[in-house]
């Protein structure tokens, strides 16, 4: 372990990996784990999509080439609903994008308030925002963008501080909302536990018009026989009172294609009824083809998990090549902890403090482009700088293999620059 090694040893080990890192230099590399996107062999598993249309017309009659439809077609409803737990009556189907419909419902509040709000969101002095972290990059990047205030709230293995969280909602009215990503987290791969979920539920905001932003980007992502299951964060605040505290996300972007898929938004009825009036000016309908298509060749629920059964098969290999190289070089040296989730994209690491940084220049400079140092976080300001979101989705499993070693020298030759200057 580097931390019992001399002032001697480390400087002889340094050398060594510096050797290594210049050896990988030479090669000219081009590796990419910047983002969670499907590969293309991920996306060729839905090529059918593009010759799945038979007729034009949806389950209940409706001409799917037409205007109408605002909330979605019957079958795409239904689908949703099936996946989320919920009934239709709480489904919204929108576009191709859940982050559009976070951004659009953020927005809406902003301009016109929520179903609570006394007034819109931009004649308040002050709005703030929860932000559990590390957390997902484009989340934080909306807040930023409507020039609300971020408040980071640290996660506790993988969950966030319940705790500080109640402590703030309830003593702060300009607290209006809250993000999380519930299941196989971005970039941690958690999944929340009951008690933390009756507990969202349990919040006592002194913000009537607080919104719990719950993204299900990945609730049906799983990489194991035995999935993590995450309790109905809307069913538990219709048993607590707070029926209306909560947005739901979810899309088919990870499951078919991620330019081309389809979003949902889900929330109460009384919320649905009254975001439906504002959707009624915003578009006179969206792609019912594109809902239609999805459900024929998706089918029902049963057809869903059998096709994320495939996708998993090219997922999981590519998570397990990362985890056995990190436990091969890193783990005896005890200079970085990750986690090894369960489902969802992503792979955290957590190396020593203040080496995130280093570690990321180091491995762009030998050709590894990974997420920047501090996105996981508000304003991208990691303090310990010591989080690294790594994304095994889009290289073969060749070059990932490449790229992980290649990381893993650059964790090396910073913990060890680190530990010299200390």
């Amino acid at each position: 372990m580097y931390k019992n090694l001399s002032q001697e040893e480390l400087a002889e080990v340094k050398i060594q990996l510096e050797n290594e890192y210049q050896t990988f230099k030479n090669k000219g590399l081009k590796l990419d784990m910047s983002r969670g996107k499907p590969s293309s062999e991920q996306l060729d598993l839905s090529t059918g999509l593009l010759n799945s249309l038979e007729g034009v017309k949806s389950a209940d009659g409706t001409d799917c080439r037409n205007y109408g439809g605002l909330d979605g077609i019957k079958e795409m409803k239904e689908l949703f609903a099936s996946i989320l737990d919920v009934e239709t009556e709480n489904v919204i189907v929108g576009g191709n994008s859940s982050l559009n419909m976070m951004y659009d419902a953020i927005a809406k509040a902003m301009l016109l308030g929520t179903l609570d709000s006394e007034k819109p969101w931009c004649k308040e002095e002050k709005i703030k925002w929860l932000c559990p972290s590390p957390g997902y990059d484009r989340h934080f990047a909306i807040c930023e963008h409507f020039g609300i205030e971020m408040i980071t709230v640290e996660n506790i293995n993988g969950e966030p501080d319940m705790d500080k969280i109640e402590e703030l909602v309830s003593s702060d009215e300009a607290i209006k909302g809250i993000w999380c990503v519930p299941i196989y987290s971005n970039p941690e791969g958690t999944t929340y536990s009951d008690d933390t979920v009756r507990r969202m539920a349990r919040l006592k905001p002194k913000a009537k018009d607080f919104r719990i932003f719950w993204d299900c980007a990945y609730i049906i992502h799983h990489l194991s026989d035995t999935p993590d299951k995450l309790l109905n964060l809307l069913e538990e605040c219709k048993a607590t009172d707070n029926p209306n505290m909560v947005y739901m996300f979810a899309s088919t972007s990870k499951i078919t294609f991620a330019g081309s898929g389809v979003a949902v938004m889900v929330a109460s009825k009384e919320n649905v009824d009254f975001l439906k009036k504002q959707i009624s000016i915003q578009t006179i309908g969206p792609d019912k083809i594109n809902q239609l298509r999805h459900t024929q060749f998706l089918g029902d629920l049963d057809g869903v998990i059998a096709h994320m059964e495939k996708l998993r098969a090219s997922l999981e290999p590519k998570f397990d090549a990362v985890l056995e190289i990190l436990d091969k070089e890193i783990a005896p040296l005890g200079i970085g902890q990750w986690n090894k989730p369960n489902g969802g994209y992503f792979i955290s690491f957590n190396g020593l403090e203040g080496c995130a940084k280093r570690i990321v220049a180091l491995a762009k400079e030998a050709g590894l482009v990974i997420t920047p140092a501090g996105a996981t976080y508000p304003y991208g300001n990691d303090e310990n700088d010591s989080n690294i979101r790594i994304a095994p989705s889009v290289p073969p499993i060749s070059e990932l293999k490449e790229a992980v070693e290649l990381l893993c020298v650059c964790i090396k030759l910073a913990s060890c620059e680190s530990l010299l200057s200390n």
